[in-house]
């Protein structure tokens, strides 16, 4: 059996990890909020917003964990079409969980059923990232702690449906985040802790790309997305900000007058 060494450059990655599922996880709650809060176009744009941010957050923090991710005895490649699939299943399951509850009338059901959909998809994306990991060896996992895995998916799905709807509070919703980003963070780990690897020494050359030529550039562009969408999302006015400033512009007595 081989080694599996899932911190390789220490706390680093898990706390870049973690904090990549905190922001994904705050900048979708705030934008979540503002969707409530208004109508139309307008409410799409920002539940689409929101679930890119979550997705977007859920699939960095699992590939820069994956960053420390080592076996002994073999190299390790990823397969491209395969990863970005798994990036496409996480923002097309979370955009499902959003939607159902931002547009559902009957809130709870959609909750349940948001949380849940979403929360397999989660899983889905974790399980089809390892599969897009190519090594000298054959890959096994304890079907009680992927099982395990998948449940904790499901409950911090869940949490984060619950949250946009009930969070109001900037204090609440830095809370909240922390406590999502901890939920996924330790749905990784539960589904990396199932992983054995049987390794078989090898001289051939592993298709695919190393983490270094793919993972880290794609980790370091959608992180940057989340940092400039968050800097949008602070700078854009709420709906109560635009409808104070338009009562405040109504009140102005006319010069011409």
């Amino acid at each position: 059996m081989g080694h599996l060494d899932h911190a390789a450059f220490g706390w680093l990655t898990p706390v870049l990890s973690y904090l990549m599922a905190c922001i994904g996880a705050a900048l979708g709650l705030r934008c979540t909020m503002r969707a409530l809060a208004v109508t139309g176009r307008s409410r799409r744009n920002w539940l689409v917003t929101a679930a890119s941010a979550i997705g977007t957050g859920i699939w960095t923090m699992h590939f820069v964990a994956m960053l420390g991710f080592r076996v002994t005895g073999t190299d390790i490649r990823y397969d491209v079409p395969l990863t970005i699939l798994s990036l496409v299943v996480a923002m097309v399951v979370v955009c499902a969980g959003v939607f159902a509850v931002g547009y559902s009338r009957d809130r709870n059901r959609a909750l349940l059923l948001g949380g849940l959909t979403t929360g397999v998809g989660v899983a889905s994306m974790h399980y089809l990232g390892m599969s897009a990991v190519r090594l000298h060896g054959d890959v096994t996992y304890e079907p009680a702690l992927v099982a395990l895995s998948v449940l904790i998916a499901v409950a911090a799905a869940t949490a984060a449906l619950w949250a946009g709807l009930n969070i109001k509070s900037p204090l609440a919703v830095t809370l909240a985040s922390l406590v999502m980003g901890a939920a996924v963070s330790s749905m990784h780990y539960t589904g990396m802790f199932a992983v054995s690897v049987r390794v078989t020494p090898s001289g051939q050359a592993l298709p695919g790309a190393t983490a270094m030529q793919f993972i880290f550039p794609l980790a370091v562009g959608l992180g940057s997305y989340l940092f400039l969408t968050s800097a949008f999302v602070a700078l854009s006015p709420t709906a109560d900000e635009r409808a104070a400033s338009a009562s405040a512009q109504r009140t102005v007595p006319d010069p011409t007058g």
